[in-house]
């Protein structure tokens, strides 16, 4: 009998390396099918990506034969909507593991077996399942390190084909993808729109380029948010538009060493690791002194550092081009989260939601893991005592201030010398450049010895 199989897109918005799909593709009918769940709501920014990237695999579908369907609200009573009017035999997808939702499609699975619904389920997000890497005690990693050597003794499965043809059938029922409400009434993602391109295939020569232009320079130039190496790869990984395993394998095959790129992507492992054994991490320190840390509720600060009027130019410029283009650099990330952690001591759960809800390359995973390990709380995290100097950190990786240009053009005309610390410029200097401070350009929120001293007093409170 030709089995009638729902493929349940999520995190895999492919064809290529897609395990579900291919299992679907050779064993009956598929109905590809992507439900806006409501116990994951996304934030605006990936919304937006969502949507594009829905478009370009609708497109994808189509070309091999078959066609996307689109449903939302709860998952569960969802599905079996679908497996009644459809008269489906299986349901088939790739594993998600947030916290919650990985419980609860475990839950599905027993309830669709129950009714004689055959589910496969597989590996479609990750090189290794978050369960696979363990210590010989078997307890989970806690050290990357540790992690990373252990790692890489696994032999990583080569990627499947892409699928080529699907056998389908109609079915008068679904939303449209424009149904599920995902772009906002006010278009406000323009500059998204001129800078990001959708779909597996923009995903696969966006790597083909960063492989052979950014790679070789990678180890030097990775830091540097201006002409840097850095991969921009992130907002496609975040929604599985690109198969991190084919990019693993291809990485092997380079004439340049891609060790340093490849522990990035094992840092996203471990990160997924330490999401599943440790699920509470989203909201709750790790590092369990931190409960007790006095935090600030400055809501007047929190909302100047999101709108990137800090007074501190490396993080102003990070902090609006994230809000323009939904994306910012690694390195100016952790400069931004050390500041709103360390400077303003707000916590970094409010920092941590901010992306979510303003990255288009959210992902739960390597979001919490990057915000407790920057405000000290997490596993293997940078120490608390560590607070980054924005100004520092500014003249070492956007030495000549052209990020800092791009972004806050308002100081745009300063010289060099002066690029990183307006306030520090001479009179004439600021007059020359157009330059009011207080008015065209702030100052400094807060100084940054005197902010890096309370810090580390707060931290002193809650040292054993």
């Amino acid at each position: 009998m030709n089995k009638r199989i729902i493929v349940l897109f999520r995190d895999d918005l492919r064809i290529h390396d897609h395990p579900a799909l291919h299992e679907a593709a050779t064993a009956g009918t598929v109905l590809p099918l992507y439900i806006l769940d409501n116990d994951r709501p996304f934030g605006g920014a990936k919304q937006w990506w969502l949507h594009r990237n829905l478009e370009a695999l609708e497109s994808a579908i189509s070309e091999i034969g078959g066609r996307m369907w689109y449903d939302k609200g709860d998952m569960e009573k969802t599905i079996f909507r679908w497996i009644k009017e459809w008269k489906a035999d299986a349901v088939y997808w790739n594993r998600v593991y947030e916290p919650g939702i990985y419980e609860r499609d475990l839950e599905l699975a027993k309830k669709l077996d129950a009714e004689g619904i055959e589910v496969k389920t597989f590996e479609g997000t990750l090189m290794l399942p978050p369960w696979t890497v363990k210590k010989e005690d078997d307890t989970p990693y806690k050290v990357f390190t540790s992690f990373y050597k252990s790692f890489r003794t696994n032999s990583i499965p080569k990627p499947l084909p892409k699928v080529k043809e699907l056998n389908v059938t109609d079915i008068d029922t679904g939303a449209s993808l424009e149904e599920l409400g995902l772009l906002p009434e006010i278009p406000w993602y323009h500059v998204m729109e001129s800078i990001w391109d959708p779909g597996e295939a923009a995903a696969i020569r966006r790597f083909r380029s960063f492989t052979k232009n950014r790679l070789p320079n990678y180890t030097d130039r990775r830091d540097y948010p201006a002409n840097g190496s850095h991969s921009t790869l992130s907002p496609y990984l975040s929604l599985g538009v690109i198969s991190v395993r084919s990019m693993y394998h291809s990485l092997l095959k380079h004439s340049v060493s891609p060790e340093p790129f490849i522990r990035q992507l094992v840092w996203r492992e471990f990160s997924y690791s330490v999401l599943l054994h440790f699920p509470d991490s989203t909201s709750t320190p790790l590092d369990s002194r931190f409960k007790s840390f006095r935090w600030e509720s400055d809501q007047e600060a929190f909302e100047r550092w999101t709108k990137g009027v800090t007074g501190y130019p490396i993080i102003d410029a990070g902090m609006r081009e994230l809000w323009a283009t939904g994306f910012m650099h690694n390195r100016v990330r952790m400069v931004a989260a050390s500041f709103l952690t360390k400077h303003l001591l707000i916590p970094w759960q409010k920092g941590a939601d901010w992306f979510m809800d303003t990255l288009i390359d959210a992902d739960l995973a390597n979001n919490s893991m990057g915000w407790q390990w920057v405000a000290g709380s997490g596993l293997d995290s940078s120490p608390y005592f560590r607070v980054f100097n924005p100004t520092l950190q500014g003249e070492k990786f956007d030495s000549d201030g052209d990020y800092i240009r791009m972004w806050v053009p308002e100081i745009s005309e300063l010289p060099d010398k002066y690029i990183q610390e307006p306030s520090k410029a001479p009179a004439a200097t600021l007059k020359n450049a157009g330059i009011t401070l207080g008015k065209d350009y702030p100052e400094p929120m807060v100084d940054h010895k005197a902010a890096r001293q309370r810090a580390l007093a707060r931290f002193d409170e809650i040292k054993k």
